[in-house]
């Protein structure tokens, strides 16, 4: 048998929320090289200060601005860092407690060994040279590193004519920064990447699918004992629950019983909205597929149309589904409603 197929899989998207009074004040803190806490009703100071108070549950309306400097509680060594971290050499995660506040900041300490860093050491913070507002503008060294003064508050870049336009919408501070702002002072907004990172194993029944495709067809199993054609195979009839080892060749034209039109850009879209993404019948399957119908305009789409697989160049085949760019229309007449609507 042939060995399974196996590829990495990144799923990735960019998490974006308003930041409200309170986190906005701290994050224009650090654009502008200011350490921003929030009073508690009990007294306590709090960085980065919380948006409500855990004791009287009202919001955080008093802010304090601190020294850039403060004292490890605990830390942690991080001997291999993954992707996305602040440095890509070993480092510490400390809990930092601020000079003048009361509850400590988990953030990354520079420095090169385990030896160089432990619980009571000082600390002071390094601004990064160009800041955005967000806690990557700033590091932590050991405070007998000597960085001097920091920047002067308000240093934290030139603002342009646009972003005094529009108050309430969203703009972002520089192309790349991952911040957004309606004034010339406040942070309003911010841009976190989450991304998710793993290996996927197709099953036998999988890989013979994509090996397939690699090869110009498209496989399916079939079910000995309904007779369902399953693309891509299943390995087992999902019905029935027996195994599905018939393999079978299916063809390139099918029929749309389903779709959706795409009239929203998104990041890494490599498509112009409007388009259309939809559940295509193929001749002698009795589930259907997913793909892009293209070659005619959104509005013109619908069930019952009569779609071909356009597939890519030769030279640019693997074993992927992307071997087919996309669904174009046959030109046929459009499918009788009774043909696909068990399979909506």
């Amino acid at each position: 048998m042939s060995r399974t197929l196996q590829a990495p899989v990144t799923v990735a998207f960019d998490y974006t929320r308003s930041t409200g009074p309170v986190l906005g004040r701290f994050f224009t803190g650090l654009r502008d090289a200011t350490v921003v806490g929030g009073r508690l009703s009990d007294g306590r100071v709090a960085v980065p200060p919380p948006e409500y108070d855990p004791i009287s549950h009202q919001a955080v309306t008093e802010f304090v601005e601190l020294p850039d400097t403060g004292t490890v509680t605990s830390w942690t060594w991080v001997s291999e860092p993954v992707a996305g971290q602040p440095f890509d050499r070993p480092f510490a995660y400390a809990l930092i407690t601020i000079d003048g506040a009361d509850v400590p900041w988990l953030h990354a300490v520079d420095v090169a060994s385990p030896e160089e860093i432990e619980t009571g050491m000082k600390v002071r913070v390094k601004w990064a040279e160009e800041r955005t507002g967000a806690v990557t503008d700033l590091t932590f060294v050991p405070d007998s590193v000597g960085l001097g003064t920091p920047p002067p508050s308000g240093s934290g870049g030139s603002t342009s004519a646009e972003t005094l336009v529009g108050a309430t919408s969203f703009r972002p501070a520089s192309a790349a920064s991952g911040v957004e702002t309606n004034t010339v002072d406040d942070v309003t907004g911010i841009v976190t990447p989450v991304s998710l990172d793993y290996n996927y194993a197709a099953s036998p029944e999988e890989s013979s699918f994509f090996r397939g495709l690699a090869e110009g067809r498209i496989l399916g199993q079939r079910c000995p004992r309904c007779q369902k054609v399953y693309v891509p195979p299943r390995g087992a009839c999902p019905t029935d629950g027996v195994p599905t080892a018939e393999e079978i060749e299916l063809s390139h034209v099918g029929t749309v019983t389903t779709f959706c039109v795409v009239n929203v850009p998104f990041l890494g879209q490599k498509i112009k909205p409007p388009y259309v993404s939809a559940y295509v019948l193929l001749d002698g399957a009795d589930i259907a597929l997913q793909h892009l119908i293209l070659d005619i305009p959104a509005d013109e789409v619908r069930m019952g149309m009569r779609v071909k697989a356009v597939w890519k160049p030769r030279e640019e085949w693997v074993t992927s589904i992307e071997n087919i760019s996309h669904f174009a229309p046959t030109d046929e007449p459009d499918a009788d409603f009774d043909s696909y609507k068990h399979h909506l």
